[in-house]
């Protein structure tokens, strides 16, 4: 007999085995889903420095990589969450994973084409799968247990999440990064140009070609499981009724967080390889910088590890002011010293990014209820922080010639959120029997 995930208000306050919860092959699916859109959101990273090369891009050109990728959020969220409304948390997965395989085959007419804009246009499609699946998977985790351990277990799941962001890059590095051939694309022009751009970037379309079978089988399997939950959705309203969402002080500061949150993590991100590669710091080749970027979403992994349990024990709020506070220290002693521990330093924000996305994400979605996934869709809207803090980081580190000094933008996204763990401390039945 089916299993049936209830999640009427009555299911979340009760939170026992009777309303379905007991559903630990369903958390199983929904793990899987963060650890595949985790990692192939993580290879970003390494595809930067190889079209840098390629097309001879500036800092802040080559970030529009990110911000082609996370441009897909603010544009697909809210229809994503439209999508679960009408058909459902497993069919929506499905047609985001299938979204997700489309795009992962236009990395084959971009290289063909031997085009910078064609490859953004492959990342675009691909960002709008991975945001169809993330819109799912954020509140179906949530909803697949008690209310108040809900921050440790989207927190248990993003570390899945970060186990991909930790295996893609490394392997990333070795297919993308390792078939960077020893001549320069700057001392070649015409068709000597073209030819070298579609050959050397072969590698990153076998790379994608083989995610794209993956996906297609995941997809199908996916599919097989549609009708396996039960649920119930606030049909009311139109597409832009979840922005009155907006109007709880709690999340739309949550929201923007996510905004801040998101734009800090895929700026540090982006910035490693190159960051590492200066003479200042590790004075290593792309490659060898490249396989460091592991150790940033690394961080993240065991950090979400270690914050599910503390996060058992702490309220969330103290947590989140704690590891953002971490998080501005390390930027400080990365941007003033130099060597082995401003790389390290840097690096190790990782670990204090562990459980920011899931603590931020369970505050503000805190009490929606049968709005969770209209809530959900809003906040993977505020995602689109990826697509324009990066090229802002970019664009001060071409002006100031100093990518220490560009670490700025991260830092003070980091501020405000210390301020908002600092507001959220308090459950929200708490805040509202005060006022």
């Amino acid at each position: 007999m089916a299993m049936h995930v209830d999640t009427t208000p009555a299911a979340a306050a009760s939170g026992d085995a009777a309303h379905g919860y007991d559903a630990p092959d369903l958390r199983v699916f929904v793990i899987a889903l963060f650890f595949i859109f985790g990692g192939i959101t993580s290879l970003n990273d390494i595809i930067i420095p190889k079209l840098k090369e390629l097309f001879t891009l500036d800092h802040a050109t080559s970030m529009l990589v990110q911000s082609a990728f996370f441009l897909a959020y603010a544009l697909f969220s809210l229809p994503a969450a439209a999508i679960v409304r009408r058909a459902g948390y497993m069919r929506t997965a499905s047609i985001g994973l299938v979204t997700m395989m489309v795009g992962c085959l236009l990395f084959i007419p971009a290289a063909q084409s031997a085009r910078f804009e064609m490859f953004l246009a492959a990342l675009f499609v691909l960002g709008a799968g991975i945001t169809i699946v993330q819109v799912v998977a954020n509140p179906l985790i949530s909803l697949l247990g008690k209310p108040e351990t809900a921050s440790s277990r989207l927190t248990f799941a993003q570390a899945f999440n970060s186990l991909g962001t930790t295996i893609f890059p490394r392997v990333g590095s070795s297919l993308i990064l390792g078939g960077l051939a020893s001549v320069s694309a700057a001392s070649l022009s015409g068709a000597a140009l073209v030819s070298y751009r579609q050959e050397a970037s072969q590698a990153i379309v076998h790379t994608y070609i083989g995610l794209a079978i993956a996906l297609a089988i995941i997809a199908a399997v996916v599919w097989t499981r549609r009708n396996r939950l039960k649920e119930e959705q606030d049909q009311t309203g139109s597409i832009f009724h979840a922005f009155t969402l907006l109007k709880r002080p709690r999340f739309a500061m949550g929201a923007a967080c996510i905004f801040l949150y998101v734009g800090a993590e895929v700026s540090i991100g982006s910035v490693i390889v190159l960051y590492l590669m200066q003479a200042s710091v590790f004075g290593i080749a792309d490659q060898a910088a490249g396989n460091y970027v592991a150790y940033y979403w690394g961080g993240a992994l065991v950090g979400r590890f270690i914050g599910s349990y503390v996060l058992t024990r702490v309220a969330p709020g103290k947590v989140l002011a704690a590891v953002a506070t971490g998080a501005i220290a390390l930027i400080l002693i990365s941007a003033n010293t130099t060597g082995t521990l401003a790389g390290w330093a840097l690096l190790a924000i990782g670990l204090m990014n562990a459980i920011m996305f899931p603590t931020i994400f369970s505050l503000a979605s805190e009490g929606l209820g049968k709005r969770a996934a209209e809530g959900s869709g809003v906040i993977a809207t505020a995602i689109v922080g990826g697509a324009i803090l990066p090229p802002l980081t970019g664009l001060i580190a071409d002006v100031t010639g100093s990518m220490q000094f560009s670490l700025l933008i991260p830092a003070i996204c980091y501020a405000i959120i210390l301020a908002y763990g600092l507001y959220a401390r308090r459950p929200v039945r708490e805040v509202e029997r005060a006022a």
